[in-house]
């Protein structure tokens, strides 16, 4: 192959070692702003807690429930907002602006779930939507129920456990 041309020097950027290939990309990389990003993820996962805390005031003024009463009402409501936007393909947006800020742990994990099983829906319900949609579940539970068990012994061996 001719070595002139602006396809040979393509070429011959793709023959990089690994550290020439970093500090290639690592100059290509956009700036970003970590206080920027900041004040993002803290606006928007605010606002997700504040909509969480307005539909608790409705469930507890309009349905006269006590607040313990309107929590659990409170989570599946986000839950269906959160699944109802990814399947809108709003949630993503709203994701790649505020960043770990609409990770806020139910909204954020019903997106995971969500977002999985729309993108193996064609493989079908039970490998394609189920084994998918579950495998992140599944680390999420395991991880989960580990910590809850290693914070249960702390407790235990501090004396701060509740009876």
């Amino acid at each position: 192959m001719a070595s002139n041309g602006p396809k040979a020097n393509r070429y011959k950027k793709m023959s990089m070692s690994p550290k020439e290939y970093q500090a290639f990309a690592k100059e290509k990389e956009p700036p970003r702003s970590i206080l920027g990003n900041c004040l993002k993820a803290f606006l928007i996962g605010g606002a997700i807690c504040v909509v969480g805390q307005v539909i608790t005031e409705l469930f507890v003024h309009l349905m006269k429930m006590t607040p313990e009463q309107a929590s659990n009402p409170t989570v599946a409501v986000l839950i269906l907002i959160s699944v109802i936007l990814t399947s809108l393909g709003v949630y993503d947006k709203l994701a790649q602006f505020a960043g770990a800020g609409s990770a806020v742990p139910v909204t954020g994990f019903a997106n995971s779930m969500c977002s999985a099983a729309i993108e193996h829906r064609s493989e079908g319900l039970v490998l394609g939507v189920g084994g998918n949609m579950f495998k992140l579940a599944g680390a999420v539970i395991v991880y989960g129920t580990v910590a809850a068990f290693f914070v249960g012994i702390a407790h235990l061996i501090l004396g701060t456990g509740g009876q």
